[in-house]
C-alpha cells in the first residue's frame, strides 16, 4: 500500500470524513534534510463531523492521533486543513 493510501485508510477509520483529499508534496522537498529518510511531505484537506465544535488545534490533533504511527514511518510534515461541513461549504 502506498503512503497516500495509508494517510486515507488511517484518516477514514477515525474521522469518517464527508471529504478528503490528500496532496503528496514530497518530490518538492527532495533533498531536504527531513525526507532523506524515505519519509514524505503531505497536504490533506479533511472535512468531518468530529470537528464539530472543536478549535483548530483540536482538530489537528485528532488528525496526527489518527495518522499516530505514520509520522514515525511515512510522514515527515504534514499540513493540515480541517473543517467542520458546515464551514467548507462556506468556502
Amino acid at each position: 500500500m502506498d503512503r497516500v493510501a495509508k494517510i486515507r485508510q488511517a484518516l477514514e477509520e477515525a474521522l469518517q470524513p464527508s471529504h478528503l483529499e490528500i496532496e503528496d508534496d514530497s518530490a518538492a522537498h527532495a533533498g531536504h534534510a527531513g525526507a532523506r529518510d524515505g519519509r514524505g511531505h503531505f497536504n490533506v484537506l479533511v472535512v468531518s463531523e468530529a470537528f464539530d465544535g472543536l478549535l483548530p488545534l483540536q482538530r489537528h490533533r485528532k488528525v496526527f492521533a489518527a495518522v499516530g504511527s505514520l509520522m514515525e514511518t511515512d510522514i515527515h510534515a504534514l499540513s493540515i486543513k480541517a473543517y467542520t461541513a458546515e464551514q467548507f461549504s462556506n468556502l
